[in-house]
Protein backbone atom coordinates (compact mmCIF):
# COMPACT_ATOMS: atom_id res chain seq x y z
CA UNK A 1 0.00 0.00 0.00
CA UNK A 2 3.00 2.76 0.28
CA UNK A 3 4.23 1.54 -2.44
CA UNK A 4 0.87 2.31 -4.46
CA UNK A 5 0.09 5.47 -2.50
CA UNK A 6 4.26 6.73 -3.41
CA UNK A 7 3.19 6.44 -6.93
CA UNK A 8 -0.07 8.04 -6.60
CA UNK A 9 0.91 10.44 -4.64
CA UNK A 10 -1.81 10.19 -1.60
CA UNK A 11 -1.42 8.67 1.48
CA UNK A 12 -1.50 5.14 3.03
CA UNK A 13 -4.51 6.51 4.80
CA UNK A 14 -7.04 7.38 1.63
CA UNK A 15 -6.24 4.17 0.02
CA UNK A 16 -7.71 2.21 3.09
CA UNK A 17 -10.44 4.36 2.86
CA UNK A 18 -11.36 3.42 -0.61
CA UNK A 19 -10.01 -0.01 -0.63
CA UNK A 20 -10.22 -1.89 3.31
CA UNK A 21 -8.01 -4.53 2.30
CA UNK A 22 -5.52 -5.82 0.11
CA UNK A 23 -8.41 -8.11 -1.34
CA UNK A 24 -10.70 -5.03 -2.19
CA UNK A 25 -7.51 -3.16 -4.27
CA UNK A 26 -6.77 -6.02 -6.31
CA UNK A 27 -10.73 -6.98 -7.06
CA UNK A 28 -10.67 -3.02 -7.81
CA UNK A 29 -7.86 -3.31 -10.13
CA UNK A 30 -8.79 -6.62 -11.91
CA UNK A 31 -12.07 -5.04 -12.40
CA UNK A 32 -10.47 -1.84 -14.25
CA UNK A 33 -8.29 -4.31 -16.26
CA UNK A 34 -10.97 -6.51 -17.13
CA UNK A 35 -13.62 -3.92 -18.37
CA UNK A 36 -13.01 -2.94 -21.50
CA UNK A 37 -12.10 -6.10 -22.54
CA UNK A 38 -15.15 -7.84 -21.26
CA UNK A 39 -16.83 -4.60 -23.59
CA UNK A 40 -15.01 -5.81 -26.67
CA UNK A 41 -15.94 -9.55 -26.60
CA UNK A 42 -19.35 -8.21 -26.04
CA UNK A 43 -19.26 -6.08 -29.28
CA UNK A 44 -17.35 -8.53 -31.48
CA UNK A 45 -19.79 -11.39 -30.75
CA UNK A 46 -22.79 -8.95 -31.83
CA UNK A 47 -21.80 -8.71 -35.69
CA UNK A 48 -23.76 -11.13 -37.11
CA UNK A 49 -21.96 -13.72 -39.58
CA UNK A 50 -21.72 -17.28 -39.56
CA UNK A 51 -20.80 -18.82 -36.34
CA UNK A 52 -17.05 -20.40 -37.64
CA UNK A 53 -16.54 -16.43 -38.72
CA UNK A 54 -17.36 -15.03 -35.16
CA UNK A 55 -15.40 -17.37 -33.38
CA UNK A 56 -12.60 -16.95 -34.81
CA UNK A 57 -13.00 -13.18 -34.37
CA UNK A 58 -13.68 -14.10 -30.83
CA UNK A 59 -10.76 -16.47 -30.50
CA UNK A 60 -7.78 -14.36 -32.06
CA UNK A 61 -9.06 -11.44 -29.98
CA UNK A 62 -8.60 -13.65 -27.17
CA UNK A 63 -5.50 -15.17 -27.56
CA UNK A 64 -3.96 -12.03 -28.64
CA UNK A 65 -5.63 -10.46 -25.17
CA UNK A 66 -4.21 -13.70 -23.18
CA UNK A 67 -0.59 -13.69 -24.24
CA UNK A 68 -0.32 -9.64 -23.95
CA UNK A 69 2.98 -8.90 -21.99
CA UNK A 70 0.67 -7.22 -19.10
CA UNK A 71 -1.73 -10.40 -19.18
CA UNK A 72 1.01 -12.63 -18.75
CA UNK A 73 2.57 -10.48 -15.82
CA UNK A 74 -1.12 -10.42 -14.40
CA UNK A 75 -1.46 -14.27 -14.63
CA UNK A 76 2.56 -14.61 -13.13
CA UNK A 77 1.57 -12.41 -9.94
CA UNK A 78 -1.52 -14.39 -8.97
CA UNK A 79 0.32 -17.63 -9.46
CA UNK A 80 3.47 -16.04 -7.35
CA UNK A 81 1.47 -14.71 -4.60
CA UNK A 82 -1.37 -16.49 -4.41
CA UNK A 83 0.52 -19.30 -1.49
CA UNK A 84 0.62 -15.91 0.48
CA UNK A 85 -2.73 -14.18 -0.72
CA UNK A 86 -4.94 -17.24 -1.39
CA UNK A 87 -8.25 -14.67 -1.90
CA UNK A 88 -6.33 -13.71 -4.91
CA UNK A 89 -6.94 -16.77 -7.15
CA UNK A 90 -10.76 -16.34 -6.51
CA UNK A 91 -11.47 -12.96 -7.19
CA UNK A 92 -9.54 -13.45 -10.15
CA UNK A 93 -11.52 -16.10 -11.24
CA UNK A 94 -14.75 -14.36 -10.57
CA UNK A 95 -13.82 -11.09 -12.53
CA UNK A 96 -11.86 -11.95 -15.44
CA UNK A 97 -12.06 -16.20 -16.45
CA UNK A 98 -15.90 -16.92 -15.26
CA UNK A 99 -17.41 -13.42 -16.56
CA UNK A 100 -15.23 -14.20 -20.37
CA UNK A 101 -17.22 -17.38 -20.16
CA UNK A 102 -20.38 -15.52 -19.04
CA UNK A 103 -20.23 -13.55 -22.20
CA UNK A 104 -19.30 -16.85 -24.74
CA UNK A 105 -22.19 -18.81 -23.32
CA UNK A 106 -24.66 -16.04 -23.91
CA UNK A 107 -23.82 -15.93 -27.67
CA UNK A 108 -23.37 -19.76 -27.75
CA UNK A 109 -27.26 -20.13 -26.24
CA UNK A 110 -27.92 -17.71 -29.18
CA UNK A 111 -26.25 -19.91 -31.45
CA UNK A 112 -28.49 -23.08 -29.90
CA UNK A 113 -31.60 -20.80 -30.91
CA UNK A 114 -30.47 -20.13 -33.94
CA UNK A 115 -30.16 -23.97 -34.86
CA UNK A 116 -25.86 -23.44 -35.40
CA UNK A 117 -24.47 -25.55 -32.40
CA UNK A 118 -26.02 -28.37 -30.97
CA UNK A 119 -28.06 -27.98 -27.35
CA UNK A 120 -25.57 -28.57 -24.42
CA UNK A 121 -24.58 -26.99 -21.72
CA UNK A 122 -22.81 -23.31 -22.77
CA UNK A 123 -20.89 -22.67 -19.52
CA UNK A 124 -19.31 -25.99 -20.39
CA UNK A 125 -19.04 -25.23 -24.01
CA UNK A 126 -17.93 -21.49 -23.50
CA UNK A 127 -14.84 -23.27 -21.03
CA UNK A 128 -14.33 -25.21 -23.84
CA UNK A 129 -13.50 -23.15 -25.65
CA UNK A 130 -11.45 -20.89 -23.78
CA UNK A 131 -8.87 -23.60 -22.81
CA UNK A 132 -8.30 -24.69 -26.31
CA UNK A 133 -7.54 -20.97 -27.11
CA UNK A 134 -5.08 -20.86 -24.21
CA UNK A 135 -3.32 -24.12 -25.46
CA UNK A 136 -1.24 -22.83 -27.82
CA UNK A 137 1.04 -19.61 -27.65
CA UNK A 138 -0.21 -19.01 -24.26
CA UNK A 139 0.99 -21.74 -22.23
CA UNK A 140 4.82 -21.44 -24.29
CA UNK A 141 5.01 -17.89 -23.01
CA UNK A 142 3.82 -19.19 -19.74
CA UNK A 143 6.86 -21.53 -19.71
CA UNK A 144 9.06 -19.16 -21.14
CA UNK A 145 9.33 -21.46 -24.27
CA UNK A 146 8.39 -18.09 -26.21
CA UNK A 147 9.02 -14.69 -25.40
CA UNK A 148 5.73 -13.00 -27.17
CA UNK A 149 3.21 -14.41 -29.79
CA UNK A 150 3.06 -13.49 -33.43
CA UNK A 151 0.12 -12.55 -35.64
CA UNK A 152 0.56 -15.92 -37.00
CA UNK A 153 0.49 -17.98 -33.92
CA UNK A 154 -2.08 -16.22 -32.71
CA UNK A 155 -4.53 -16.84 -35.88
CA UNK A 156 -3.20 -20.69 -35.92
CA UNK A 157 -4.42 -20.70 -32.26
CA UNK A 158 -8.17 -19.48 -33.03
CA UNK A 159 -7.97 -21.70 -36.12
CA UNK A 160 -7.08 -24.91 -33.64
CA UNK A 161 -9.70 -23.56 -31.07
CA UNK A 162 -12.41 -22.86 -33.58
CA UNK A 163 -11.98 -26.08 -35.66
CA UNK A 164 -11.94 -28.21 -32.91
CA UNK A 165 -14.81 -26.43 -31.06
CA UNK A 166 -17.10 -26.67 -34.47
CA UNK A 167 -16.56 -30.52 -34.61
CA UNK A 168 -17.88 -31.37 -30.68
CA UNK A 169 -20.53 -28.51 -31.10
CA UNK A 170 -21.57 -28.00 -34.26
CA UNK A 171 -24.59 -28.87 -36.23
CA UNK A 172 -24.06 -31.80 -38.67
CA UNK A 173 -25.69 -30.20 -41.90
CA UNK A 174 -27.94 -33.75 -42.01
CA UNK A 175 -29.44 -32.61 -38.71
CA UNK A 176 -30.06 -28.94 -39.76
CA UNK A 177 -31.56 -30.44 -43.11
CA UNK A 178 -33.62 -32.62 -41.16
CA UNK A 179 -32.18 -35.89 -42.91
CA UNK A 180 -30.61 -37.49 -39.44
Amino acid sequence: MSEIAGKLGGSKGTLWSYFPSKADLFAAMIDDATIEFRQQLNALLQVHEDVRSTLMRLCRHFVRRLTDPGAICLYRLIQGEGGRFPEIGPIFHERGPKNVRIIVAAYLDQCIADGTIRKVDTMVAANNLTALCMAGAYQKILLNMMDDAREEDIQADAENAVDIFIRAYGVDQDEVSGLS
